[in-house]
């Protein structure tokens, strides 16, 4: 029997954001006699994000599974208690919010997440209960990542530097540990998913970040945040301003504004944190809100959506011109809703040689390697 060694480089909740879904389903689709090992290499277990899962995201072609998946995914291990999935209702909120005190926060660079790019054109403030969900980021990493764990995924924290090539077929990845001492580690297969920082390792694919500021705040005891997902549009004397707002589980709001464009960091955990972002997202979400007004402000966070500069992203599948080498990147802010079905698809890639769960030939990475 061949062996293989499938390595995966992680850089958000596709590849590992504290766990991994191409890992997952991967090290579930193969015994211990199979000669089959999967190794998983992060940068850093980071957990930032919305968590929205919904029917109507983008692209179309990966929607439909992923949903599909997160809802069994959740039946088959708990996932209520485990990382806080449940349906929510979903809408949009148009007004004028009521001005603070506070000293009004300009921002130099506005730039749209596209969140709404797959919402239905039909003017309708709502949509289905069953069409939206979520989950908690954070817990729904690290628990994708103890069950690929327990499935026998080896997990190492390094940051990956290039893939090694034979000719035109991967051989392995060179990275530095947490020691940042350089290491090699070879592999019959290499599956890159690391986000934002894909292009640092695959030169050629057509990926920018996009950094994205948000922050978590906490109600007052007593106070019950109804399950809702709000798309906002909120007048003032700054100009309209668009901030995310998502309910959780535990009174607990996360809210995300505009994007910009600094320099990419060399890690995840080098992101740097523009306060006046986050305070601004404050400021917006507090005006329309006296319960979010009244709250506990927990964190304040940023991190880089991979978006696709030419094309249409996600990029999932194999490039043309290196053998045994997978890409899963580009996912922009639909990387948790995405990550079941793009990690089922790339699974049944690498050990069928076809994705059968889906039609994703127009997201090939061949386009462009």
């Amino acid at each position: 029997m061949t062996s293989r060694h499938i390595v995966i480089v992680g850089g958000g909740i596709i590849g590992t954001e504290n766990c991994c879904t191409t890992a997952y389903y991967l090290s579930s689709s193969v015994t211990p006699k199979s000669g089959i090992s999967v190794t998983l290499i992060e940068a850093s277990k980071h957990g930032v994000a919305q968590g929205a899962v919904a029917k109507w995201a983008y692209p179309t072609e990966i929607v439909g599974i992923s949903f599909q998946e997160h809802v069994r995914l959740a039946e088959k291990y708990n996932g209520a208690e485990r990382w806080g999935f449940r349906f929510v209702s979903c809408g949009q909120w148009e007004g004028t919010g009521k001005v603070s005190s506070a000293k009004s926060i300009e921002l130099e660079e506005r730039k749209s997440l596209k969140k709404t790019l797959g919402l239905r054109a039909t003017g309708a403030k709502a949509y289905s209960l069953r069409d939206t969900a979520q989950v908690h980021p954070y817990l729904f990493t690290t628990s994708m990542l103890d069950l690929a764990k327990a499935n026998g995924v080896k997990y190492i924290q390094g940051t990956v530097k290039r893939v090694e090539q034979d000719g035109r077929k991967v051989s392995g990845v060179v990275y530095d540990d947490i020691a940042s001492v350089e290491q090699i580690l070879e592999a019959t297969d290499v599956v890159v998913c690391a986000g934002a920082w894909s292009p640092r390792i695959l030169k050629n694919l057509p990926i920018d970040g996009l950094r994205a500021h948000s922050v978590t705040i906490q109600a007052q005891e007593g106070v019950t945040i109804s399950p809702y997902v709000l798309f906002t549009e909120i007048s003032g004397h700054d100009g309209p301003a668009h901030p995310e707002i998502y309910a959780r589980p535990g009174n607990e709001v996360y809210a995300c504004g505009p994007g910009d464009s600094p320099p990419l960091p060399d890690n995840v955990d080098d992101v740097e944190i523009d306060e006046s972002r986050c305070e601004s997202i404050i400021q917006h979400v507090s005006s329309i809100s006296n319960e979010l007004r009244d709250g506990r402000v927990d964190k304040r966070q940023a991190c880089f959506l991979p978006v696709a500069s030419r094309g249409e992203g996600p990029f999932i599948g194999k490039p043309s011109t290196i053998q045994n080498l997978y890409v899963a990147a580009g996912h922009t802010c639909w990387g948790i809703s995405n990550g079941p079905g793009t990690g089922l698809a790339i699974s049944q890639l690498v050990l069928d040689g076809k994705i059968s769960c889906a039609n994703l030939s127009r997201l090939s990475p061949s386009r462009f390697i």
